[in-house]
């Protein structure tokens, strides 16, 4: 059965092209063209993924995806942003929200379609590695996919997930942020790098005791990040 994208732009061009290639590409596609109605379809179609533009009617896009991040039912749902702005901070703010990539307008089809199959690949777990990761109360389970902390389940996008293992996988390795955009994006990616700020920002704030202080995602001055040693904590 195919996947299903929920393609939400109020410029009908925009969703006739990014349906016709993601068509193309084998997935099940629905439209909407106002924010409450991405609200509603994204409920009631469960799609594996959502492209989102930033500009709509009724509800802007930071505003759905604000919501869709504070519904059990949708907390996790892969979201592509779509948008017509150039200031870094509109990118940041969707980042930051829980977007897990964003492309800019104007935007090939092909990398649109690229990025979908990307995102699903990572929030599916394409080859990841089984085994555990525990530093003190925090507990990574590669296979499953899964993030504890002091027990309890803490929900993580694909990106965030997918940036926290490649952190976690080797302890102590300062990461550069191009590395680490080289290694959670497995598609050409003309991002930049505070998206790894953003995304390294939400990790924190969901996995730290105190976010400002961090325990397990350190800051590696003029280097990027890492992640802490069993014998730093």
């Amino acid at each position: 059965m195919s996947r299903t994208i929920l393609v939400v732009d109020d410029e009908p061009a925009i969703v006739q092209i990014a349906r016709d290639y993601l068509e193309r590409a084998g997935f099940r596609v629905v439209t909407a063209g106002d924010g409450p109605t991405a609200l509603r379809l994204a409920r009631t179609e469960r799609p594996a993924l959502l492209v989102l533009d930033l500009m709509l009617p009724g509800m802007d896009g930071l505003d759905v995806t604000r919501t869709l991040r504070q519904d059990p039912a949708t907390r996790t749902l892969p979201i592509i942003m779509l948008t017509a702005r150039v200031e870094e901070s509109d990118r940041l703010i969707g980042l930051e929200l829980g977007a897990d990539d964003y492309i800019t307008k104007p935007f090939s089809p092909r990398e649109l379609v690229a990025r979908v199959r990307a995102v699903l690949r990572r929030s599916e777990g394409a080859g990841a590695p089984a085994g555990p990761i525990q530093l003190g109360a925090l507990s990574i389970d590669l296979e499953r996919r899964s993030v504890r902390r002091d027990g309890v389940p803490v929900e993580l996008t694909a990106t965030e997930f997918d940036l926290l293992a490649v952190l976690a996988r080797e302890p102590g390795r300062p990461f550069t942020r191009s590395q680490l955009l080289d290694l959670v994006y497995d598609v050409s990616y003309s991002g930049y790098d505070r998206t790894v700020d953003a995304h390294i920002k939400n990790l924190r704030r969901k996995l730290e005791p105190e976010p400002g202080a961090p325990r397990y995602i350190l800051t590696v001055y003029g280097v990027g990040y890492k992640f802490a040693e069993p014998d730093t904590r």
